[in-house]
Formats: structure tokens, sequence, C-alpha cells
């Protein structure tokens, strides 16, 4: 298992000390859909040489896929101008949370939605696959979003596709938040691909509060989960913090019979 985290590139590879795997960015401002080559080959300048393995915040929350205002074209023309640079950096994940476009506008068929977003799921499937990366589907807590807000929700949603290349993420501060319990890892660990965490209460980094996240990460090993791990959390100094958020996330994991590396 690959550890890494959620930040810029260029923010990464200014920290000395940095022990993480790789590097999680944001699609909207790292891979810069719908803007000039140039601008995407101004950003992949900058990344020090650090791997970018995954892309997270997939969607603008102007570009609905679901509710009156869906917009499939633009829809398709973003993923695969997404798809193409992620290729181009070797990002091998595109974390479709996204809850601005997702989420149901107030009074609207839950039906309706769901239908809308499993199109929206199939019409990205092509060039995700056509670029060899593969969309994870992150389920967000009820509080961020009103749509799609556990592993086992989401999990229904990639079945019922069937494509190879959308697949299933668990963020363990979305689930804690939530009450779902690390016994879902189990029922779904043959549709995961990549996984979060934060710790619960301030969606802080491993160690500063002390959650235990081993009781999911032992699910996890029991599954023979192989994909990366990133924190997505919140800092208050990156640069003094993260080689203490390395130690306890990799403490954890290895705890939990996992490999690192």
């Amino acid at each position: 298992m690959k550890l890494g985290i959620c930040t810029a590139p260029e923010t990464a590879a200014s920290l000395n000390g940095f022990r993480f795997h790789y590097v999680e960015a944001n699609v909207q401002s790292f891979l810069v859909p719908e803007k000039p080559e140039a601008d995407f080959e101004a950003n992949l300048a900058k990344t020090g040489g650090l791997a970018v393995r995954a892309a997270n915040c997939f969607l603008p929350g102007d570009l609905k896929v679901t509710g009156p205002k869906v917009d499939e074209a633009r829809l398709v023309a973003w993923a695969e101008s997404a798809f193409r640079r992620a290729k181009r950096t070797g990002i091998r994940s595109i974390v479709f949370g996204s809850g601005g476009a997702r989420g149901l506008p107030e009074g609207f068929s839950p039906d309706e939605g769901r239908a809308q977003f499993l199109q929206a799921l199939r019409l990205v499937a092509p060039a995700a696959e056509a670029n060899g990366v593969t969309v994870v589907l992150e389920p967000l807590n009820t509080g961020e979003c009103n749509f799609i807000n556990t592993v086992a929700e989401g999990a229904g949603y990639i079945r019922e596709v069937g494509h190879p290349n959308i697949r299933l993420l668990a963020d363990f501060f979305h689930m804690l938040r939530d009450g779902e319990g690390p016994e879902i890892l189990l029922e779904t660990g043959d549709l995961l691909a990549h996984v979060h965490l934060a710790e619960k209460e301030k969606r802080t980094a491993p160690g500063v509060a002390g959650d235990d996240f081993r009781p999911f990460l032992y699910n996890l090993a029991k599954t023979g989960y192989s994909g990366d791990l990133s924190i997505e959390c919140g800092w208050g100094d990156l640069a003094a913090e993260h080689a203490a958020a390395y130690e306890a996330l990799e403490k954890q994991v290895l705890d939990a019979g996992l490999k690192v590396g």
C-alpha cells in the first residue's frame, strides 16, 4: 500500500523530509480540464519529480450531473480532457466526490437523480478506460451532501454500472461521521480501488486526536486491498505536521497487517 496526502504538488515538493509515496492533486486546479494545454503544462512542471497518483474534486459545482440543468456534452468533454491529462501525469485514480455537482436540488426526485447519476458514470467510463484511469466514487457524509452517503450505497451504483474503470472509494472520515462501520469493507472489498481518511472530530491528520483507524484497516487487509491510501484532512502547518502524520498512519497500517511501500 502506498500512502499519500491530498495537497497541491508544488506544496508537497517544497516540504523537507517528505516521506509520503505520492500526492493526490485537485482535478480542477491541477489538471485544469477546460483551460489551455499551456496552463496544464505549467502545473506539470511544478511537481518537482513527486509522484502524483490520484486527483480529487473531479467536477466543479456548476457542472451538474443531477437535477434540471445537466449538461452531458460538457461532462464528456471535461472527462476526456481531465483523463487525458491524468494519463500524462501518471494519475491512476480520479476521485468523484463533487458534492456540489451531484447533490440533489431540493424537492428533486431521488429516483430521477439516481438514473441521472448512473448515466453520468456511464458517460465518463469510456474516456477513463481509454486513458487507463479509474474513476472512484466517494460517498460523502450527510453534512456535506444529500446523495450517496454510505459505502453501501456507493457499492450499489458501482455494481449497476458494471464497468472495470468505475470503482468505489471508502473514506473513513465520512464513514465515522455517519456511523458506518468497518464491516461494510468486507462486503465491498471487490469494488474498492482507493481509500481516504482523516480523524472524525475536526478532520485532522492521523495522530492529532488519536483516532484508531485499525478496525477499518484490519478489514481492508482481510479483503486483500492493495490500492493507495490518502490523508485528506485539514492542516494547521503542513510543513511542521506531515512527518508526524506519516509516522502515525504508517504504524496503524502496519499494525493491521498491510504492507507499506
